[in-house]
């Protein structure tokens, strides 16, 4: 430990110089077996399973920022998977089941915390709907508690759960497994772990076109030349309908700004993840002391990566309103991430028209939690040419079809999708 220590202190001091690379930065080939377009954590989780699952290695992950410039590192970082639908149930689940066992696999703490996320209820209503939600989750073989307002109450202290609470709390549905992860190690795990089997990560490269040959994409071109690849996979975030228009397809896709904020750090206060579609707002501490809060959308389209005083008014005033000790502490920072929203509020991960090119976005508000079982079953539609069971559901043809996967109650603010 004492070598740790002073190992870390001579690279403080010294500007890092000594500390070897995580991973390559190599220039780009004039060819790849497959492109993947976006160097965020599910762009770099479908690199990593396609050379660990597939032994597919020849891969470059193009991204025209840094690892994690995008939603991976403007997230609040939840994890769950308590969907009522069962398409959303069973791919969810193979995420979580692949977020309890991510670090050990990629031999990297991910510092996956599994505190529990609790929805609350504010009416009978609800509470019945959220009774109906916990059974079917259960019947998946996912774990669901319905709590009471007692419960609630001895759970979340700092809670207002009083009689004349704004808000009152009926109780709530409680998934045990649920919690939160690190956003920037998951990128960074799964960045070192893909380079280590061969993955070529490439920053500071941006795609400005796709190359279609007939009917089929060969290539893209970018800010640093065209590289050449049968299959490319836009895994793009909130950018994905613009990246789709390259190759001629207008996907049913918005995208919004969905913004955040941290307090300034506090001693341990809350050890779950509490949120509340009636107050549209959900909080969390991080491992830093920081409570993290968002809510609901900015109802305008946007590419912005900036926020703006009224939603973070709403946000604040909502988890006040809920916790109301919290009102003496001071707001640290906010910012905005760009959600790419479809219109049954679930994601597009498979094949489309246009032979060789494959979509995974559309994520609304739930693109973090999904990253490991997202890259896990693009991973596999990349290599095999057609979708894994686990997303045959969430094909983009399923709008013309009218086989929607409308999932309102399930997202961290049920029912605004």
């Amino acid at each position: 430990m004492r070598y740790s220590f002073l190992s870390l202190a001579r690279n403080a001091l010294t500007g890092h110089r000594d500390w070897p690379p995580a991973w390559r930065s190599p220039e780009p080939r004039a060819s790849y077996d497959v492109i993947i377009v976006g160097g965020g954590g599910h762009g770099l989780a479908t690199a990593y399973y396609l050379a660990k699952d597939h032994g597919i290695t020849n891969v470059a992950v193009l991204e025209k920022g840094y690892l994690g410039g995008g939603n991976t590192g403007r997230n609040t970082t939840i994890v769950r998977s308590n969907y009522l639908l069962e398409a959303n149930a069973h791919f969810y689940e193979k995420s979580m089941k692949l977020w309890e066992g991510l670090s050990e696999d990629l031999n990297y703490n991910v510092m996956f915390s599994q505190r529990g996320v609790l929805n609350l209820a504010h009416s009978d209503a609800q509470y019945n709907a959220f009774g109906r939600r916990g059974n079917a989750m259960r019947l998946n073989g996912i774990d669901a508690e319905l709590l009471d307002r007692d419960q609630v109450a001895a759970m979340v202290p700092d809670l207002d759960c009083s009689p004349s609470a704004r808000f009152p709390v009926r109780g709530g549905l409680l998934q045990p497994r649920g919690g939160t992860a690190r956003h920037d190690a998951v990128a960074w795990g799964y960045a070192r772990a893909a380079d280590a089997r061969g993955v070529d990560i490439i920053q500071n490269c941006e795609v400005t076109g796709l190359i279609r040959v007939g009917g089929r994409i060969t290539g893209v071109e970018t800010t640093r030349g065209v590289i050449k690849a049968p299959k490319v996979g836009l895994v793009v975030a909130g950018h994905t309908g613009h990246l789709a228009a390259m190759a001629g397809l207008r996907l049913p896709i918005e995208s919004h700004v969905l913004q955040a904020m941290v307090s300034e750090p506090l001693k341990p206060v809350l050890d779950t993840v509490v949120t509340s579609g009636a107050a549209h707002g959900y909080i969390s501490q991080s491992d830093k002391g920081e409570l993290v809060m968002g809510g609901d959308l900015d109802f305008y389209n946007s590419y912005g990566q900036r926020g703006n005083a009224p939603a973070l008014e709403h946000v604040v005033r909502s988890i006040v309103t809920l916790f109301p000790r919290y009102g003496r502490v001071r707001l640290m920072r906010f910012w905005g991430g760009i959600m790419d929203m479809t219109m049954d509020g679930s994601p597009i991960i498979g094949t489309t028209p246009v032979d060789g090119l494959f979509i995974n976005g559309g994520w609304c508000y739930g693109g973090f939690k999904a990253t490991p079982g997202s890259g896990w079953v693009f991973a596999q539609t990349l290599a095999k040419g057609h979708p894994h069971r686990l997303n045959e559901a969430f094909s983009l043809d399923r709008f013309a079809s009218g086989h929607a996967i409308d999932e309102k109650g399930a997202g961290p603010i049920p029912g605004a999708h």
